[in-house]
């Protein structure tokens, strides 16, 4: 342990001298379906590269499997119920505190250029002072795809001053759009791909939404290799820590929008030349380690309070000290139609959901199913209908109950990660795991405890669900004094509407 102690003093203050380029990419709805992460209908070729040339991370995960929620949480470092975006920006939810501490407003501080390219998707928008946003919007219709490099190669050069640049790509979000201008050269079909397994079923009906959502993939991993040619072209590839992750997993059955592994495991890969050697790491890390390791790299103000960990100790190939529980959350998504509170806990082998209104239907549940056939039935695919609540009905027995669990879920869900790693089977009743289910519900209380959990109020909790659960549309809740940053800390509700991020699309 000590080796590594002197190994991260010597780092940070090296890092003080010669503070290092940070290209941060951000991918939409992608989970860790690509090469490198063993999917074998991948076609990454770029990102495979970068993965061998850094560290993958093997277990990294999201605090909150939503794109506001998880974005705001790896550019402030906390988790959503101490950030305060628990839900769509462009539903109105929003920061508690605009002066919340963050990457931009810190790096800016320590004297670099701040730049970013794609959707924020956080408000207010004004907490996070980027010098540089040439693409404001999330870019769903994928136009002028070639600008994100072009826009990231004119700011990586436009001066030696240090820079963070965050480059947020529209893929793999839905719609999944099979090729746009060429890309992928060669679009696989629903005959070439599986659903992943997570999901449980593999109905033919759905294979072709699966194909588009990896040449989705594809095209996003074209799309890297341009940028990070942009990089090798300026010279400055050398001197700059690149980390690569998606905001969440896949908009699938039991993915986004869930605490299962399916949304909240993503791709994270962080290459650092002469500081991060080449490796795997299945150490349990976590989207909020990412501002303090960003922090200490650049030698800028620590934060305090964060969390995180640096993830520092982890880069040199060796044994490390690290954290044996990893916790995350859910909150809602884009209000009533996705409400159903969460908070769990996983360790290396075992994860406990906690549902905070159990035995309550889950609207997400009944709102994946509809969105899923309304996207085929935008593909032309109109006798898609109906076809995954009859796959789910002709599935395996334990699919079958997981997907009844997922609908309406009992207070606990306890899953033996190494003999079900697709949590099919809640062992929360199972008297041979009562021990392994008390000592989780601890550490998930001391969590909560720990981190000043406003939904451990009971009170907190039944007005947030009379508040959320009455906004039925967007326009709504964009024009919605949304209270829960008030009284989840015993103030009275804003007088005001809050300051909204105004996009023309929802942003699932």
């Amino acid at each position: 342990m000590r080796s590594f102690i002197l190994f991260f003093v010597l780092s940070v203050s090296a890092f003080a001298e010669t503070p290092p380029n940070i290209l941060l990419i951000v991918s939409e709805d992608n989970g860790p379906e690509l090469g490198c992460y063993g999917d074998p209908y991948a076609r990454t070729p770029n990102l495979d590269k970068l993965a061998s040339e850094g560290v993958r991370f093997n277990r990294a995960f999201v605090p909150q499997a939503g794109c506001s929620q998880s974005r705001a949480s790896f550019l402030t470092g906390l988790y959503p119920h101490q950030h305060g975006q628990i839900g769509l920006a462009t539903w109105g939810f929003r920061l508690y505190r605009e002066d919340t501490p963050n990457l931009p407003r810190s790096l800016k501080a320590a004297g670099y250029r701040t730049g970013i390219i794609g959707k924020l998707h956080i408000n207010p928008e004004s907490a996070f002072p980027f010098d540089f946003h040439p693409i404001t919007g999330a870019n769903f219709a994928r136009k002028n795809l070639g600008d994100y490099a072009k826009h990231a190669a004119s700011f990586i050069t436009a001066s030696d001053t240090p820079f963070f640049l965050s480059v947020n790509f529209p893929d793999a979000h839905d719609p999944w759009l099979r090729q746009v201008d060429g890309l992928p050269k060669s679009p696989q079909t629903g005959a070439e791909v599986k659903a992943m397994p997570y999901m449980g079923i593999d109905p033919p009906a759905m294979r072709e939404m699966v194909a588009d959502y990896y040449n989705s993939l594809a095209r996003l991993d074209m799309l890297v290799g341009d940028l990070l040619a942009a990089l090798d072209k300026s010279g400055k590839a050398n001197n700059t820590l690149v980390i690569c992750l998606g905001d969440h997993g896949a908009d699938f059955l039991r993915g986004k929008r869930t605490s299962y592994e399916g949304g909240l495991r993503i791709p994270l890969i962080l290459r650092w030349p002469g500081h991060a050697k080449p490796q795997v790491r299945d150490e349990l890390v976590s989207t909020i380690d990412l501002m303090p390791t960003v922090l200490a790299a650049c030698g800028a103000a620590p934060v305090p309070d964060l969390p995180g960990r640096p993830l520092q100790p982890l880069l040199a190939n060796e044994p490390a000290s690290w954290r044996t529980h990893l916790f995350a959350e859910y909150h809602t998504h884009a209000a009533a139609a996705n409400y159903h509170p969460q908070r769990s806990v996983r360790t290396a082998r075992f994860k406990l959901v906690e549902n905070l209104l159990p035995n309550t239907l889950n609207p997400d549940y009944a709102d994946t199913l509809r969105k899923l056939e309304g996207d085929a039935k935008d593909r032309g695919q109109p006798d898609f209908k109906g076809s995954l609540p009859n796959a789910i009905a002709a599935a395996a027995p334990e699919v079958r109950v997981a997907f009844a669990v997922m609908e309406k879920p009992p207070r606990y869900e306890l899953y033996d990660l190494q003999n079900d790693p697709f949590e099919f089977r809640n062992l929360a009743t199972a008297p041979e795991h009562a021990a392994t289910l008390a000592e989780l519900q601890k550490q998930l209380t001391a969590w909560r405890e720990q981190t000043k959990d406003p939904l451990l109020d009971p009170q907190n909790l039944a007005r947030l669900t009379a508040e959320v659960t009455a906004v039925k549309s967007k326009s709504d809740g964009k024009q919605l004094a949304w209270g829960y940053p008030d009284y989840f800390f015993g103030k009275e509700p804003a007088a005001t509407p809050p300051p909204t991020t105004k996009k023309k699309k929802q942003m699932r």
